[in-house]
């Protein structure tokens, strides 16, 4: 007995003397969550490669989504599924994406690619979740195309959902505002056409709060020029200072604040005296000077219902149609029409939103189907 206690013990030490090692060692070569994987689970080089290459395959041919967008399926072991969609993001949008599996302890992977050549179609990663983690977070600092790919282990054998969506990264500056109370725009003519509008107009009652879009800290209140009372507010996180003009009375603020601390009211100081009460809200940047601050502040829609659950799963669908058209969106409005499928084709499920299948052609061309279309088998 004392023999078999020792053994044990000496078994639990090399154990954790591996964890150790492989610890120490990543802390040196940081290695990518799916080269952990590889190493972590023992995954052949062989089946690796296959894991890697359907990676790059759906990478190459995404399909496109507009957000919010959920998407409900099952993972299948060694079926080898990626999943790839492209959005568009503004500068001060952040995307969230959560996948939700029945099993916490498989594995699902993302990368986030961000198009940085046009002509050429380039694009390069810019965010990866972490190890065992299963969602994603990022906030655009540049209008673009961006390619979002989630792929889950070789062996994953769980129904999923994908939720994904986009929320603005500040809060909307003037209290109880909704994005109908913006009536003047970034770029629109002042003066006569002699200069263009470097922020937007949020027009409420005089005396309405304004508030701090984000914490940060108070640079200058005061009175002058075009701005009339104004605040500004310094948000180091974004190196970028954030401009409030036209106030009817500035709040008893100095030093650092918080997220929806009252800075004045809503008025029509400075040139404004002439136009209804309303808050002229500016981000500037250190090194660029002016930037459009509307979807900093604008606010999305976000997912009104929890993702379909599907009573039962299918592997594959048939076409019934004698002319069934699969689109690169999920909609007949403002969709392109990728290829057409014909009467008992077959099509490889990957998931489901609303009354639109996600599907692989017998091709391997990502592409979506309506329902009305197509037949579980």
């Amino acid at each position: 007995m004392k023999q078999i206690k020792i053994l044990s013990l000496f078994l639990i030490l090399i154990i954790s003397g591996c964890s150790q090692v492989n610890k120490a060692s990543d802390f040196i070569t940081n290695p990518t969550a799916k080269e952990k994987y590889k190493r972590d689970f023992k995954v052949s080089d062989e089946l690796f490669s296959i894991w890697e290459n359907s990676a790059e395959t759906a990478f190459r041919d995404s399909v496109s989504v507009n957000l919010p967008y959920a998407e409900t399926g099952k993972f299948f072991p060694k079926s080898f599924s990626v999943y790839s969609y492209e959005i568009e993001l503004q500068p001060g949008e952040i995307l969230n994406l959560e996948v939700e599996t029945d099993s916490t302890k498989q594995l699902v992977f993302i990368e986030l690619f961000e198009k940085i050549n046009d002509s050429t179609n380039v694009f390069e990663k810019v965010k990866s979740s972490d190890f065992q983690k299963k969602s994603l977070s990022f906030e655009a600092d540049k209008k673009a195309t961006y390619k979002l790919v989630i792929q889950p282990e070789i062996e994953a054998s769980t129904p999923f959902a994908f939720k994904m969506e986009k929320s603005p990264a500040y809060l909307f500056p003037v209290a109880s505002g909704v994005n109908t109370n913006v009536q003047s725009y970034w770029g629109d003519n002042r003066d006569g056409g002699a200069r263009s509008h470097e922020g937007i107009d949020i027009f409420a009652k005089r005396g309405t709060p304004v508030v701090a879009a984000t914490n940060g800290s108070i640079g200058y209140t005061g009175e002058k020029g075009l701005g009339g009372k104004q605040v500004w507010l310094r948000d180091r996180k974004r190196n970028q200072s954030l401009y409030y003009a036209h106030l009817d009375s500035i709040a008893n603020i100095t030093g650092s604040v918080k997220r929806g601390d009252t800075l004045g009211f809503v008025g029509n100081t400075g040139n404004a005296r002439t136009t209804p009460p309303h808050l002229h809200f500016g981000i500037y940047k250190s090194y660029r000077g002016a930037i459009n601050p509307l979807h900093f502040v604008y606010q999305t829609n976000l997912l009104e219902t929890e993702p379909e659950k599907l009573d039962s799963i299918p592997h594959k669908l048939i076409v019934q149609s004698s002319k069934a058209n699969l689109r690169n969106k999920p909609t007949t409005s403002n969709s392109t029409i990728l290829s057409t499928s014909e009467t008992q084709d077959t099509l490889q499920f990957l998931g489901k939103t609303n009354e639109w299948f996600h599907v692989r052609t017998s091709g391997n061309k990502a592409s979506f189907i309506h329902q009305s279309l197509v037949t579980p088998i």
